[in-house]
Order: C-alpha cells, then structure tokens, then sequence
C-alpha cells in the first residue's frame, strides 16, 4: 500500500510542479502589468530584473560547474552578446511594451505562437527536415498556419467586450483604481502597437532558442550560460535605459510594487523556474512541459479580471483558441517525431551489439554515439511555451 502510495506521489510530481509554474509565471504577469500601470519604466524593470536573475543564479554556476566550466573564446562571447541582445533586450522590452499596451491575458496568449515562429525559423535555417509526406510534419505546418491565423485575428479585431460574471460588479471604471482606468484608456491605436511589440518579442525570443541550439554545443553548461547571458544582458539594458529614458529619477525604487514586480520576475521566474522546468523536462521531455502552456492563460486571465479589473475581448478569446489549437497540433508533430527517432535509436542499438559481436566494434560505437544523440534534447528560458520552441528545434 505504501509503495503504491509512493508511486503515485513520484508519477504526480511532475504535474504539480508544471501547474505550481503556471501559477508563478502568471503571478509575473500581473505584477509586472501593476508596476508598469504605476509607471515604472519597462526599460528599467528589464534592468533590475535581469540584475536579480543574475545574483541569483551566478552562486550555483561558480560552486556547481566551477571544474566543468568550457574555456571562454570570441565566438562564445560574441554569440552571448547575441543572445543576450535577443532575450533580456529586445525580448524583454518589446514584450512588457506590449503588455502595458494590452493585457496580461492578451501577452499570454500570443506567447504561445512562440513554438510555430521557432519551428518557422528552424526550416529557415535548416535545422528542421520537413518532409510534406508524413503526417508529423503535416501536423507542424497546419498548426503553424493556425496559430499565425490566431495571432492575425487578435491583432486585427478586438471585438465586443466579453461580460464575465464575477466582473461585472467592475464594470464601470469609477472606483476601480488605476489599473480599471487604464484598462479603460487603451484603445485601438494602443491595442493595434501592443500585438506588434509582443509579436516582435516572441519572433527575437524564437530567434534566441535557434541560437541558442547552436551555442549550447559549444558552452554546455546550462546555468553558467544562463548566468553569462543575464549579465550581459543587464549592461546591455542599463546602456539602453540611459538612451531611452532620460530623467534619472526613473532609476528610483524603494519596498513598494516596483521592487517586488523586479524581484519576483528575476528570482522566481528566471531562476527557480528555470531549475525546476529543467528537471521536469529532464524526466519528461519538453513535449510535456509545453502542454502546460494554456494554464497559465487561464490563470491570468482570472487573476487579471479579479486584480486588474482587465478587460477580455472577443477578438482575443477567438484568437487564443486558434492559437492553442496551433500549438497541440505542432506539439503532436514533434511528439510523433520523437517517438519515430527514439523506435529509431532501439533499433540502432541491437545491430551496433550484433556488429560489435562481430569484431566490428568501433562501427558499433559510432552507430550508439549517432543513435543517442538522435533523442537528445534540450531547453531552457522562459515558460511552459519556451520548452515548447525548445521541442521544435
């Protein structure tokens, strides 16, 4: 009875720790959408976030990989300096940019369009096969096409606004603080340049895991990486901060909302969520992780219509149910993939034995090293949906 109890507990634990995710990078989402109502810079937010990330992860690099740690050369640094430009930079700014214009929610839901854009980079650039005649890939164009019909359709028609029933005592601005009177304030200019700016986000957050698959051959520890590229990305903000933002007044921040939103985004979202994430994926595989991704939606969603009063439009329930529709079908074609390459890798390994019986043992080898390296995955970043772009490379 005890074992089965402890079964049960070990097969649950990768279930709690994706949905106790979703919650925590929901919980950053409404924070920073606080923040930024409050006014704080996204300029600076980017900088104090990518600062706490930093201290909080360079402890485990240095004690953790200090004899394992690969020998720093130009092309290493120059694809850091890269990588930081994409993710902590643009990424970052463009996206909290578009969430100030928009909503949680909204930011949310196009971030699910991020495994389509990294799938569309990955055929681009050559490190994705499509072969039109097995369905897999089938699958990954049409939830492609799906998903960007999505991200159109929540660009372009905002629609009626939906009336949710524990909002509706919120209806009306007066009273609802700031965060209702800036939901009140956007309007279709705003709407129209938030979708761009989280559109431009998610294609350089695409662009960083493309990158990323090739740097990470080269630099293959996972939290000495990570380390680098906050910290080069938090120079690299603090230098456009003092172009965009002018009045140093902006650097201020004291124990209210702007230090917690800063805090939590750096700490729990880009540390203790990037080390849990890995090990779930580590056990899982990133197919798992990313069937997570639409939780987190549904969660801000509801905390962002409690909290923020936020205002859900038809245009966007439309487009998000596009979007993750687009999203399974392209999570089904690479768990099919997966699934071909692993029966491909079982196969390899009884004829590398039969041909190392043989006396033809280094064939043998090469055949379980090329068979091995066939499943290998790997990931890293942000977010349920990162492991999905991660899966799509």
């Amino acid at each position: 009875m005890a074992g089965a109890r402890g079964g049960f507990v070990e097969k649950a634990k990768p279930y709690i720790a994706m949905i106790s995710l979703q919650f925590g990078y929901a919980g950053m989402n409404v924070l920073t959408k606080v923040s930024l109502n409050q006014g704080m810079s996204h300029y600076v937010l980017v900088v104090y976030r990518h600062a706490f990330a930093t201290l909080s992860i360079a402890p485990f690099a240095l004690v953790l990989e200090r004899k394992v740690r690969p020998k720093m050369t130009w092309s290493i640094f120059w694809q850091i300096f890269v990588l930081a430009m994409l993710g902590p930079v643009i990424d970052q700014n463009f996206y909290y940019a578009g969430l100030k214009f928009t909503g949680p929610t909204f930011a949310c839901a196009m971030s699910n369009t991020l495994s389509a854009m990294t799938f569309v980079m990955a055929v681009i650039f050559r490190m994705e096969k499509l072969d039109m005649k097995k369905v897999r890939c089938q699958a990954k164009v049409a939830g492609t096409l799906v998903t960007v019909a999505g991200a159109m359709l929540m660009t372009l028609y905002k629609g009626p606004l939906m009336k949710l029933a524990w909002t509706r005592h919120a209806s009306s601005p007066a009273g609802g603080g700031a965060a209702a009177a800036a939901a009140v304030a956007i309007g279709g200019r705003e709407w129209f340049l938030g979708s761009v700016f989280v559109i431009v986000a998610t294609l350089a957050w695409a662009a960083l895991f493309v990158l990323q698959t090739h740097t990470i051959k080269q630099y293959p520890e996972h939290l000495s990486l990570t380390t680098l590229v906050c910290f080069t990305g938090t120079v690299q903000a603090v230098v456009v901060t003092f172009v965009m933002e002018r009045r140093t007044s902006v650097w201020t921040i004291g124990f209210d909302m702007n230090l917690l939103a800063a805090a939590y985004a750096g700490i729990v979202t880009s540390s203790i969520a990037y080390y849990v994430q890995g090990l779930v994926i580590q056990k899982t595989g990133p197919v798992f992780a990313s069937a997570f991704s639409p939780l987190m939606m549904i969660i801000v969603a509801v905390m962002g219509s409690f909290i923020l009063s936020e205002k859900i439009y038809l245009g966007g329930v439309l487009g998000a149910v596009l979007i993750v529709a687009g999203l399974y079908s392209v999570l089904w074609g690479k768990h099919k993939e997966t699934q071909e390459k692993e029966a491909a890798a079982k196969m390899a390994l009884p004829m590398a034995a039969s041909k190392q019986d043989g006396g033809i043992a280094s064939v043998g080898d090469d055949a379980e090293c090329n068979a091995g390296n066939g499943v290998r995955t790997s990931s890293g970043g942000r977010g349920a949906a990162a492991a999905a772009a991660a899966s799509a490379v």
